[in-house]
């Protein structure tokens, strides 16, 4: 009974996070409300009893991926102090649309059915992970790094002032 309410307001927290990084008008503000989002997720992994999901999560997507938003974010100027409109022509049609999308998943996750098996887990699962990274997703692991090192780049590209 604790755990659940523990999950429900760890969920509340995230999706209530989300909604602010999708609702704010600030785009440094929206940045930050991203980043506890995604705290929020890494702590739902942790319920889950998946700790390496959720180190990978707090590393990969709070270190590295809201880190580079933040940067990008604040190395161009001209974004940091301009108010954006939250809403614009096209909000009821997508309002519609998300509404539907929303109607038609929580119809498919309602009719599906989930078979669930407890399985052991090894005790070197983390090496295999490791392993795995290494020797068979070199290529996809190594591709990833580049992607971002790449948006930073192009990040700082499209802020740094341009002199004649």
């Amino acid at each position: 009974m604790v755990m659940q309410i523990i999950f429900i307001l760890v969920t509340l927290f995230t999706v209530g996070m989300a909604v602010g990084a999708v609702t704010a008008r600030n785009l440094f503000h929206a940045a930050l409300f991203l980043v506890g989002s995604f705290f929020g997720v890494a702590i739902v992994y942790i319920l889950l009893e998946a700790e390496f999901l959720a180190v990978s999560q707090i590393i990969i997507y709070i270190g590295a991926v809201a880190t580079l938003l933040v940067f990008a974010i604040m190395l161009s100027r001209s974004m940091m102090g301009r108010e954006a409109g939250q809403l614009n022509r096209y909000w009821p049609v997508i309002g519609i649309a998300v509404f539907l999308a929303f109607v038609a998943l929580a119809w498919l996750v309602s009719a599906a059915r989930f078979d669930v098996s407890v399985q052991a887990v090894p005790p070197d699962a983390i090496a295999q992970i490791g392993r795995s990274l290494v020797n068979e997703y070199v290529i996809p692991f190594e591709v990833a790094s580049i992607m971002l090192l790449v948006a930073l780049i192009g990040a700082i590209m499209i802020a740094r002032e341009r002199h004649p």
